[in-house]
């Protein structure tokens, strides 16, 4: 037997096997987080019924969360909600149907576990409409949140915010990019640790040789829509067909992540992913199969084409507008984008004030491996809760039509 024609053999397969990986470097952060898996708890799909009342709720659908029902009369019921796993950011979620048998006029008493506030005002999905509760139907009264809805046998959707999930999202992606396959690839990367299909969106003209790249992702937490809506406002503008776009976009490559957390989203979860973690805490040691897709591919696409990330955008949600930046921008690829886009937004979108909060990432979060792995410009990109939906594709549109004539300047 040639030992040397074996070790040679073995050798050149390892090779080649491994030449083509790329492994994405750790980086290290002044307060690591452990986000090793943790449990959590599926809620069990189910229909509620109450047959004598001729009421009925369901959680079994992508994206509802209900954990149980009890009934207090004929016209009163306590949903019960529960969060994926503790502890976890106070943010209670929920969705839901409801319908009945007849018209019947019912009031439903929000519980969530103690120490868990009420933070998402009812929308409610009426023959293929989303429907904002008012402070009329929807009342805070002895400590306990009350919502008032008027039921018939067809179906509405309660939810604390309009329900994006992974169907819905994926099925916008393709209709904003039809027509423009040539220059646009919706493509599988990947899997979530409960085996959806992790995507992204990458756009570019041309050679992607040298081509700078810009990345943008949303919904690392499942129910902060409204940073999605921006986003969805931002990946628009940017794919109208126009000059402004087809020059930037024959300078400059998009990588677009729609959902970076298709399990949780699905789930229904109030912030975390199926392991139990919030990925916006796993910038570091990539222990979450979502992170560790999302920073290998990037490091994948530059090395293949030789290029440099500059810019890097997480769109989220909280209770107000706001843009959390990195204080050190002066290493940065781009160290005066921020002041330029900013001082471009103020002026160009009417009544609007730019809400930054910059500071040190001293936890493992998007913006700070995005300073920190690649001396990019790193952005949260905050939309309020209520901000109105309006406004946000604004916001967003502005937003987009502002970086590519900076970048372009």
């Amino acid at each position: 037997m040639n030992f040397k024609y074996l070790y040679f053999r073995s050798f050149l397969l390892i090779y080649i096997l491994f030449s083509g990986c790329v492994t994405t470097p750790k980086i290290l952060f002044d307060d690591p987080v452990n986000t090793k898996n943790k449990r959590i708890t599926i809620q069990e799909k189910r229909l509620f019924s109450f047959e004598e009342s001729g009421i009925y709720f369901s959680n079994d659908f992508q994206g509802a969360r209900l954990n149980d029902v009890i009934k207090k009369n004929d016209s009163s019921f306590i949903i019960s909600i529960l969060p994926e796993n503790e502890p976890i950011n106070p943010s209670p979620f929920y969705a839901f149907k409801a319908w009945s048998k007849s018209s019947k006029n019912i009031f439903l008493e929000f519980n969530y576990p103690d120490s868990y506030k009420h933070r998402y005002f009812p929308k409610v999905l009426s023959e293929g409409k989303w429907l904002i509760s008012d402070s009329s139907s929807f009342q805070e009264l002895d400590n306990k949140w009350i919502l008032e809805l008027t039921l018939d046998n067809r179906p509405i959707i309660i939810s604390g915010q309009e329900l994006n999930s992974s169907d819905i999202v994926y099925s916008w992606v393709n209709e904003v990019i039809r027509g423009k396959e040539t220059y646009v690839t919706f493509k599988k990367i990947g899997k979530s640790k409960l085996k959806r299909p992790f995507m992204v969106i990458d756009i570019y003209k041309g050679s992607p040789e040298e081509k700078p790249i810009v990345v943008l992702i949303t919904r690392q937490h499942p129910p902060e829509v409204t940073g999605y809506f921006a986003f969805k406002s931002y990946l628009s503008t940017i794919l109208d067909e126009n000059e402004l776009s087809s020059d930037f976009l024959e300078k400059y490559r998009i990588l677009a992540f729609p959902l970076m957390n298709p399990d949780g989203v699905d789930l229904g979860h109030w912030r975390h992913n199926a392991g139990g973690i919030d990925l916006n805490r796993d910038w570091s040691v990539y222990n979450q199969k979502e992170i560790k897709t999302t920073v290998d591919f990037i490091s994948k696409t530059l090395k293949e084409s030789n290029s440099k990330l500059i810019l890097g955008i997480d769109f989220h949600s909280t209770f107000y507008d706001v843009f959390y930046t990195n204080e050190e921008r002066a290493s940065t690829s781009m160290p005066y984008f921020l002041d330029n886009w900013f001082s471009s937004l103020q002026e160009n979108i009417p009544n609007y004030e730019v809400n930054e909060q910059p500071s040190v990432s001293k936890q493992p979060v998007s913006k700070g491996w995005f300073l920190n792995a690649h001396k990019a410009v790193g952005i949260v990109y905050e939309i309020g809760d209520n901000t109105p939906r309006d406004r946000i594709e604004t916001i967003g549109k502005e937003s987009a039509l502002s970086m590519m004539k900076i970048m372009l300047d």
